[in-house]
């Protein structure tokens, strides 16, 4: 998710790949790198990236590009499991469900950190555990700040949490999707 933007920050940034292979920010009028690209992700930035001869929307390649360019530092954060899993779905009948379960399920995620934080943050108030509360909060803020580093984008996400009766239509809606997923991989499997 966008973090919301400044006073005169505009919502969606141009960037232009040339053939040389060179990035320009219309914004500030520079060229800038693959690793500004990541920090403005995280920075939940919204940015375009077009190819500068033929205008064509290369985003999704260039987002790949910086997460290989961060797995092949070390940085690996996706499993070797989930790896070929993700490429033995790809010409499968099951591609085009893939990436909406895929930002459903980051979302969720996102959803769950954004509680967790709350309900720490609630146990400070008081009481024989607060102590301990805090100390798990700033451990889970260590995390946090490690997750950051590691390239998950959006990963403290701001605003209120939605009422409950919203949250159990959610979690009911996920449910039946996955139960759909499961039961057509048990039929490709059969």
């Amino acid at each position: 998710m966008a973090k919301s933007k400044a006073s005169g920050e505009s919502d969606t940034v141009i960037i232009k790949k040339y053939a040389n292979r060179r990035l320009y920010n219309t914004e500030t009028s520079s060229y800038i790198t693959l690793d500004l690209l990541s920090q403005m992700t995280r920075e939940g930035r919204e940015f375009v990236v077009l190819d500068a001869k033929t205008n064509e929307d290369i985003t999704h390649n260039v987002l790949t590009q910086i997460i290989m360019d961060e797995e092949q530092r070390g940085k690996n954060m996706l499993p070797v499991n989930f790896l070929r899993q993700l490429i033995s779905m790809y010409g499968d009948s099951m591609q085009s469900m893939v990436p909406q379960y895929l930002e459903a399920s980051m979302e969720a995620f996102r959803k769950n950190q954004l509680q967790f934080q709350e309900a720490m943050q609630g146990a400070f108030v008081g009481g024989p555990l607060a102590e301990i509360a805090k100390r798990n909060m700033e451990m889970f803020e260590a995390a946090a700040t490690a997750l950051k580093v590691k390239g998950l984008p959006g990963f403290d996400v701001p605003g209120a949490a939605k009422p409950a009766a919203d949250k159990d239509d959610e979690i009911a809606q996920l449910k039946a999707q996955l139960a759909s997923l499961n039961a057509k991989i048990e039929k490709l499997v059969e």
